[in-house]
């Protein structure tokens, strides 16, 4: 690929999301919702003075952003007509996400986000029995280079970003409990096998905050992944990125897709943390 298109290509992703740019929020929308998440399982009833501090808006906004959600429904005074709180009505929100279903399910729309225009596949994947089970798959042409990776296919842990970006965020012993469960064999040159050199490489990983793959388990693929925590902080999946020979070098791709793949992870672990585990892996896989 001729320089000036990699470079276009490396760049594709990076603009500001149109969401993030403050021209295009409004502000009272962003207050009134900074209202509603002041409230919480540990103060479930506040007064305005404390809907104001925990919201960090003046008292008189606080006032008027309480009474137009009492009107619409989702506060409520308490007897004492000092505090409020919120209705059932704000499950509303929530369980409209959670009927949205499983992991897999929420996981691909994110996914169909960041495929073709960061990354030429996206997956999602869980750990058993030190081998990746692929549990969701957005693929934009790898196929057409024999990398076929459908939902309920498997593949050693060991030699991919996804499996390295699980078993990075467990404890020693359940890390080598599921690298000796598999035939650890080289699928290329740069598959590593070697059993302290993968306990290192989790180290590596754990410290980085991602993992990465450059041709580890297919010629002329790179694969970013992170892991999707639990509401405890154990992974329960992963997240990869992988793009085809000659789309970006390795580095470039890395620097690209390793912070869109983080958020993508943390955004489905924030769903599993919120929804107090509604929002899990699909029966038969956990």
């Amino acid at each position: 690929m001729p320089e000036e298109a990699a470079s276009r290509s490396a760049t594709a992703g990076r603009e500001e999301p149109a969401s993030e740019n403050p021209k295009n929020q409004v502000r009272s929308v962003v207050k009134a919702f900074a209202v509603l998440k002041a409230f919480g399982r540990d103060l479930p009833e506040l007064t305005v003075a404390e809907v104001a501090a925990r919201a960090g808006v003046d008292r008189g906004t606080a006032f008027r952003l309480i009474h137009t959600l009492i009107g619409l429904g989702y506060l409520r005074p308490v007897p004492d007509g000092r505090r409020f709180r919120l209705t059932l009505k704000c499950l509303e929100l929530g369980f409209s996400a959670l009927s949205a279903g499983d992991l897999p399910d929420h996981a691909l729309p994110l996914l169909r986000e960041l495929v073709p225009g960061v990354a030429d596949a996206g997956s999602l994947g869980v750990l058993d029995k030190g081998e990746v089970i692929y549990l969701a798959r957005v693929d934009a042409g790898l196929e057409r280079h024999g990398v076929i990776r459908r939902p309920g296919s498997r593949i050693g842990a060991y030699a991919t970003a996804l499996g390295q970006s699980i078993l990075a965020w467990l404890p020693r012993q359940e890390q080598i409990a599921h690298l000796e469960s598999v035939e650890r064999v080289k699928l290329s040159e740069r598959t590593l096998t070697d059993l302290d050199a993968l306990l290192a490489r989790l180290e590596e990983v754990r410290a980085r905050g991602y993992a990465v793959s450059d041709g580890e388990n297919a010629y002329g693929l790179v694969t970013v992944a992170a892991p999707v925590l639990d509401q405890r902080g154990a992974p329960c999946a992963g997240i990869s990125l992988t793009i085809g020979d000659g789309r970006l070098s390795s580095a470039d791709f890395t620097a690209l897709a390793a912070p869109r793949a983080q958020h993508l992870a943390a955004e489905l672990s924030e769903g599993v943390r919120l929804s107090l585990g509604a929002i899990g892996l699909p029966v038969g896989t956990r």
